[in-house]
């Protein structure tokens, strides 16, 4: 599964789950997660709940009083992390093989 891709020590997403869990269960994930996969892969749609995402400001720098000392941070669920990275990955795959989908 791409779970493997993850960054074991990212932030908790909307959906309050945390990656590492994903990973550890991906065994008993990677079924019910591929059927909803492929639903959205032949409508076209996507669970608007994987569309959303949080932007928190994240301080980067000392001095919490200058706001240029903030990064936007997107927090997004874990199956739209998911989804993204397959997205990617077939678009390389088909502008590797010269393939349209």
């Amino acid at each position: 599964m791409v779970t493997c891709h993850f960054d074991n020590h990212d932030s908790i997403g909307l959906d309050e789950i945390h990656p590492r869990v994903v990973t550890q269960l991906s065994g008993r994930l990677t079924k019910p997660l591929s059927i909803v996969y492929h639903q959205s892969w032949l409508t076209g749609k996507v669970p608007d709940e994987w569309r959303l995402d949080n932007v928190i400001p994240t301080n980067k720098k000392f001095g919490k009083e200058e706001p240029g000392n903030y990064r936007p941070v997107s927090l997004v669920l874990v199956p739209g992390k998911i989804m993204d990275h397959l997205k990617c990955v077939t678009y390389q795959f088909c502008y590797h093989f010269n393939y349209e989908y």
